[in-house]
């Protein structure tokens, strides 16, 4: 691995940093970047997860104060979340190399369909009447917030237009509660998942983390969220969204290429 290798990586931290800050969806920059180099799917997803998870912490921070009032959501949906996590970063890590690397452009194409739809499914939940919290919709919630988890734990990339759908459903109308929660349940999510792939790296499957990367694309990726940040209002969520679903569409076709030759 060449010191271009390392700055590459470096770039595409960055950049998905300013992009999670923006608008989301900056794992499919990151994780793409890391396949080019020459790592594995599974090694990719695993070093990408662990770091841009540190800029999640800030996304979170950022919206603490938005929790009050619902700590009811917070209690009920944070252990589906854990555990749901838990499940699929042990499923991902149990995948057999081959099969993961065939999922590789499946995957790429999920989470670029799910941050397309970001927009036409909000505006769509801004005309939904929240349902009254009665036991069965909790229990719906729960069930549906653990299906969410496996998947953010395997991959993650869209969980966040998935548990903005499941909270409007369910009643929430403030869009900074809502992403306060969301932020939380995903921290959740790939926290636990970071600890899955530790835990396995050190006892069962080593060489999945590539630690002389982590270090230097989680810095890149905290400037990064602090550019973002400073350019959110100037650039809008909507043009750098429609710009990451385009490379996600190219990337998804070039892996599907790639991996069946069609």
């Amino acid at each position: 691995m060449t010191i271009w290798h390392v700055l590459t990586v470096m770039a595409a931290a960055f950049l998905a940093g300013a992009i999670n800050a923006i608008a989301g969806g900056g794992t499919l920059v990151s994780f793409p970047s890391l396949l080019g180099i020459g790592l594995t799917g599974q090694q990719a997803n695993v070093t990408s997860t662990l770091a841009l998870w540190p800029g999640s912490i800030g996304g979170f921070w950022g919206h603490r104060e938005d929790l009050a009032g619902i700590k009811a959501f917070a209690l009920r949906l944070m252990p589906p979340s854990l555990l749901g996590g838990g499940l699929g970063a042990w499923l991902m890590l149990v995948t057999p190399q081959k099969v993961f690397d065939q999922l590789v452009p499946w995957l790429i194409l999920a989470a670029t369909v799910l941050l397309a739809a970001n927009d036409p499914v909000g505006r769509l939940l801004r005309k939904v009447h929240g349902h009254e919290r009665t036991a069965g919709w909790w229990t719906a919630a729960i069930c549906f917030q653990f299906i969410v988890g496996i998947y953010g734990g395997y991959f993650g990339a869209g969980i966040g237009i998935l548990m903005l759908a499941a909270l409007s459903l369910l009643g929430l109308t403030d869009i900074h509660q809502m992403n306060g929660l969301k932020n939380l349940l995903a921290l959740c999510i790939n926290g636990i998942a970071i600890f899955a792939f530790m835990a396995m790296e050190f006892l069962r499957h080593p060489g999945n983390v590539k630690w002389m990367l982590v270090l230097p694309m989680a810095v890149a990726a905290g400037l990064g969220g602090l550019f973002g940040s400073h350019m959110a209002h100037r650039v809008g969520r909507t043009p750098v969204r429609y710009g990451v679903v385009g490379i996600g569409f190219i990337l998804a076709a070039w892996y599907f290429y790639k991996t069946y030759g069609v």
